[in-house]
């Protein structure tokens, strides 16, 4: 069984409330056209006329040479975590996602990495969370490199 984890809540209130990103900057607030605006914590669509909130993240507990941190959109206004029982919203949006396993130390696990078309999506994390080695596989854009959400064993 699969959890698809968005970035946490009181993470996501921090950085709504004022927080600093990962840079050290506060958040941009924007106002979404309604397009191609993935909030990583409802895990949906920032809906035309809605603001927002672009800042860089680091999904990771620390800094590393592994912890990749990138731009991520937030709703500005507070909204209801995903669930996480089932694939999100905003994995129906492309055609295909980067999945890449990590370890237990929060590093790549090599030869983990592969762009996997949407309907796999799935069938790949649960292939790699069979692995021992892999603690956690995060989805990515395929092409942007930007962190989706992470998914987990349940």
């Amino acid at each position: 069984m699969l959890r698809y984890t968005p970035v946490p809540s009181d993470e996501a209130a921090r950085l709504r409330g004022g927080g600093l990103d990962a840079y050290g900057m506060p958040p941009e607030r924007h106002v979404s056209d309604g397009q191609g605006m993935p909030c990583r914590h409802c895990l949906g669509n920032i809906e035309d006329g809605h603001p927002y909130l672009i800042l860089a993240y680091r999904p990771f507990p620390a800094v590393q040479p592994y912890a990749e941190t990138g731009p991520i959109f937030l709703h500005a206004e507070e909204c209801e975590v995903y669930d996480g029982a089932s694939p999100p919203p905003i994995l129906k949006t492309s055609r295909d996602y980067l999945l890449r396993g990590y370890d237990e130390a929060n590093r790549i696990v090599y030869g983990t990495g592969a762009v996997t078309d949407v309907d796999k999506i799935e069938e790949r994390a649960t292939e790699l969370l069979k692995r021992a080695d892999i603690a956690y596989v995060h989805v990515r854009s395929a092409r942007n490199n930007c962190f989706q959400c992470r998914i987990d064993r349940e």
